[in-house]
């Protein structure tokens, strides 16, 4: 299990995100945090897991700006 800090990146964190998952071997659990902002974000990274090839597993609001997800790839 590896978990990453994207929430530095602000709203610009799917790039990284996209990178970060493509360096994850089959089995392997992610956890990524992200800031939401408008919420736009949330469905985005959704996205992302999905056309990437993992299992979003988790989905949840951390605090009042932050969001975790929990991705593994089959």
């Amino acid at each position: 299990m590896k978990r990453y800090d994207l929430r530095h990146l602000k709203d610009g964190f799917k790039p990284r995100l996209k990178e970060l998952l493509a360096t994850h071997k089959a089995g392997e659990v992610g956890i990524f945090l992200f800031e939401i902002g408008d919420f736009t974000s949330v469905q985005k990274s959704a996205d992302i897991v999905k056309e990437s090839g993992f299992e979003l597993m988790n989905s949840l609001k951390f605090n009042e700006v932050d969001w975790t997800i929990v991705v593994k790839k089959d």
